[in-house]
């Protein structure tokens, strides 16, 4: 039976005088503050010369070394770890998905020729747990010094009733700069490049919609299947994201174009490098796939072409290169620990 208006104004009546707080409202002041206090001297290790203030302003400041570059241009970008989120919430696995959105952010602007100068973070969650956000900023934190960025701001935000007990949510921004002349943006590809892959260290943080799809129907995080070779679902799974900077900064002045491969996997990606008129060839077999792609595939009946458009298969970073210098590249990568391999070339579009 419908509650008649009188009885709802009867019962909002009764609720008078009751007191509301911030807290029973679902917003704990209290584990803000202490966030903030266990993160600050974190945050203040990736401080670089730039950063001329400390967190808690509202905003920051950050004085580039503008210098070091030719007519500079800053270049950004912004992005998330998308539903890898879901990995870390059923393993209870927090530090690598920092990692994870820093590096993912430095290698989209690294790509186009930038240096990476500062990042920054926002981090959304029902019900805020310091011990959860500590060791995500922890991983930030740790990509940021590996990568030479200083962390200098961000935002965390405690929203009830939006995120299901135990989830958040994660994004962040990158901003770097670059001499004009230096942009990478496809401008110099041309039919004849060479195209050289380097190696993930997994999914990094594209396709997991679909990996968790076939996975999880078969697997729980700490099974370890024969196929991962003694790793689990969820190690294979958390893998970070690495960073290709140090391999990109040795080599750019001499390649044609770098490609990030991401959501859309290798001809996506590419994509975006090439004017009208070109296409790449690529060469499927001229690596072999760690085992977590060949498991998603083979448990999930997945298509080929849904595994080259969804997933990286193991190349996270192309090098295009001049003809004629494939080999030199490769022989950069190992120097550095990276592992390079010839994957195709850019040939004219066929009609």
């Amino acid at each position: 039976m419908t509650a008649t208006k009188q009885q709802k104004m009867a019962a909002n009546t009764d609720l008078k005088g009751q007191e509301i707080t911030y807290q029973s409202s679902g917003v704990n002041l209290e584990a803000g503050e202490e966030t903030v206090r266990r993160i600050r001297p974190l945050v203040r290790s990736t401080f670089t010369q730039g950063v001329i203030a400390d967190i808690g302003a509202f905003g920051v400041f950050f004085a580039p070394d503008f210098g070091a570059y030719t007519d500079p241009v800053m270049v950004s970008s912004v992005d998330g770890v998308g539903t890898k989120l879901k990995v870390a919430f059923r393993t209870g696995r927090h530090d690598t998905v920092g990692q994870d959105l820093v590096n993912h952010c430095v290698n989209d602007i690294a790509v186009c020729g930038a240096d990476p100068l500062f990042f920054l973070d926002y981090l959304s969650t029902g019900v805020l747990e310091p011990d959860v956000a500590v060791s995500i900023v922890e991983g930030f934190t740790i990509a940021c010094r590996e990568n030479g960025v200083a962390l200098i701001g961000g935002e965390t935000a405690e929203m009830p009733d939006i995120y299901d007990d135990g989830e958040y949510d994660l994004a962040g921004t990158i901003v770097g700069l670059v001499s004009r002349e230096d942009i990478l943006d496809g401008s110099k590809v041309d039919a004849g490049d060479e195209l050289v892959g380097v190696s993930s260290t997994g999914l990094h943080t594209n396709g997991y919609s679909l990996a968790r799809n076939v996975l999880f129907r078969h697997f729980d995080v700490d099974d370890r299947p024969d196929e991962l070779g003694g790793m689990s679902i969820g190690e294979a799974l958390l893998a970070v994201h690495r960073s290709y900077l140090p391999l990109i900064r040795e080599t750019r002045s001499a390649a044609h174009g770098f490609v990030h491969v991401t959501g859309g996997g290798i001809p996506g990606n590419t994509a975006r490098l090439l004017r009208d008129g070109l296409d790449i060839a690529v060469d499927y077999h001229a690596w072999t796939r760690p085992p977590i792609f060949e498991l998603i595939q083979e448990l999930g009946a997945v298509p080929e072409s849904d595994m080259r458009r969804a997933l990286n298969l193991g190349v996270g970073l192309i090098g295009i290169v001049p003809a004629g210098t494939g080999d030199q590249f490769v022989r950069k990568a190992s120097d550095l620990g990276f592992s390079a391999f010839p994957i195709g070339e850019v040939v004219p579009k066929s009609d």
